[in-house]
């Protein structure tokens, strides 16, 4: 005898879910078989549906329908992905792996320049417009708000950006056998710096832990409700 309002779907998922949840809480009682199960799971889950994903959103779309329907000039120029794809597959054997390094290197290559510009356009652009725009007092002005404190709040922003690229700034020796080593001036920058590397870093720990805990309350309630649930036509 089950609820009326649970289905046999429910009834399976519920039931998984629960073990899978009790399978993680097992680590409460430090590493241990049953959480490395759980752990085995959840990567082949992952990695199994990333690879559906790759491959009706990339490789069918982009490459296979194109090569068997495409133009002649379509068609050429898809050779290059379709090779390199080839030859990344050689990684999988050490005697073929050799021919495996030149995709590699393109990935790497196209990796780095991807990242590069991402950090600039998507980061350190739009970080330094926006420190100009704190000091854009007229408009603090116009809008109502405290021209003292919009500068306050402008000037420790930007002394903890200047700050913080100084922390990784690294100087070099003018002789190679003595340690690299940075001007007194950017040492100190770089002290001042540490302090707001560290307030960002506890921020977002605290953010890390905050949502930890509110993933570990609703797996509480998820058991508590599927428990009440099951047991409610014996106890009713």
């Amino acid at each position: 005898m089950i609820a009326p309002d649970l289905t046999l779907a429910d009834l399976l998922g519920g039931f998984v879910g629960l073990w899978l949840t009790l399978l993680v809480f097992s680590y409460l009682l430090g590493d241990n078989f049953l959480f490395r199960i759980a752990i085995h799971i959840f990567i082949g889950v992952a990695a199994g549906f990333s690879a559906v994903v790759a491959f009706y959103n990339v490789i069918l779309p982009q490459l296979i329908l194109p090569l068997l329907s495409g133009g002649e000039v379509e068609r050429l120029l898809l050779l290059v992905p379709l090779i390199l794809s080839i030859m990344l597959l050689a990684k999988v054997s050490p005697k073929l792996a050799r021919w495996g390094n030149v995709s590699m290197a393109y990935m790497v290559g196209v990796g780095a320049a991807v990242a590069i510009g991402g950090s600039l356009m998507g980061t350190l652009f739009p970080q330094v417009r926006a420190i100009i725009n704190l000091f854009d007092l007229q408009a603090a002005e116009e809008g109502g708000s405290s021209i003292f404190f919009q500068f306050v709040n402008g000037s420790i922003i930007l002394v903890g950006a200047l700050t913080t690229l100084a922390y990784f700034h690294f100087g070099t020796s003018a002789k190679s056998d003595q340690p690299s080593q940075r001007p007194a001036w950017i040492e100190w920058l770089a002290q001042i710096g540490k302090i707001f590397i560290a307030i960002a870093f506890g921020v977002l720990f605290a953010g890390v832990y905050s949502a930890a805990l509110m993933s570990l309350i609703d797996r509480l309630y998820f058991i508590v409700d599927f428990v009440r649930t099951i047991l409610r036509p014996f106890v009713s």
